[in-house]
């Protein structure tokens, strides 16, 4: 299967080739099935540190098969360091009844998101304001519990510390997206867009967030210390949208 694949060159050049040949393996496993393949997050975003990020990719198929999923997983340790991610498996159905359970992935996906080949699933998702407000509360509440829980298990290691923060930044900023949309911005914004207009909204600088999501920035604990007190204010702010 040799069509060739659409908005390539949306993403940085040298991710190109490693992408070509993944959409290649996903069409030679998948054949027929796979109904579409579509890039998600940093790749596509303008921030992509192959340092840093992973390529995310969501590959809808027509119904589950292990058997597919058997096959590419053989070829995991490849992808890898192609810095390729796991796919995210879903078919048209699951995206459908997933609105409700999962809005806010849903919502990354569709405000930054390439389809490679196949039919866009996520351009025309709509949710409900209720949905993605239950899940901005829940969400703020896990990473706050997850930079108590992460702190503990890094022992005082720096280096997992600055894994951890990496980790909780993505969190945020899927949430921030989501905190934004129930305030009527829905349009795709980076990353610096989406902190500046948090901070314009809460009143509060962030300059924990900022720091979590700067690749030259220090691991230590004064920048942890400065990102969980942003954390714990902000979880006060969203009870309240």
């Amino acid at each position: 299967m040799s069509e060739e694949l659409a908005g390539l060159e949306r993403i940085a050049e040298s991710s190109r080739m490693p992408v070509r040949q993944y959409a290649g393996l996903v069409r030679e496993i998948a054949g027929d099935k796979a109904k579409a393949l579509s890039l998600f997050g940093a790749i596509v975003a303008g921030m992509f540190d192959p340092k840093r990020h992973a390529i995310k990719n969501v590959l809808v198929l027509e119904a589950v098969d292990l058997s597919i999923l058997r096959r590419l997983a053989t070829y995991g340790a490849k992808l890898g360091k192609d810095r390729i991610a796991a796919p995210l498996i879903m078919t048209p159905d699951y995206i459908e009844s997933s609105l409700d359970t999962f809005p806010l992935e849903l919502l990354e996906i569709q405000q930054h998101h390439l389809t490679l080949f196949g039919d866009d699933h996520f351009h025309d998702l709509a949710f409900e304001d209720a949905h993605v407000r239950l899940q901005c509360e829940r969400e703020m509440k896990a990473v706050l519990i997850g930079l108590r829980q992460g702190l503990l298990a890094a022992a005082g290691q720096q280096k997992l510390l600055g894994a951890l923060k990496l980790s909780i930044g993505e969190a945020l900023m899927r949430t921030f997206r989501g905190l934004l949309w129930l305030k009527g911005q829905r349009q795709a914004k980076s990353a610096a867009e989406v902190i500046t207009e948090v901070e314009k909204i809460t009143e509060r600088q962030l300059p924990g967030v900022r720091l979590a999501l700067e690749p030259s920035a220090a691991d230590g604990w004064t920048e942890f210390e400065s990102l969980y007190r942003d954390v714990e204010a902000l979880g006060e702010v969203a009870d309240a949208w």
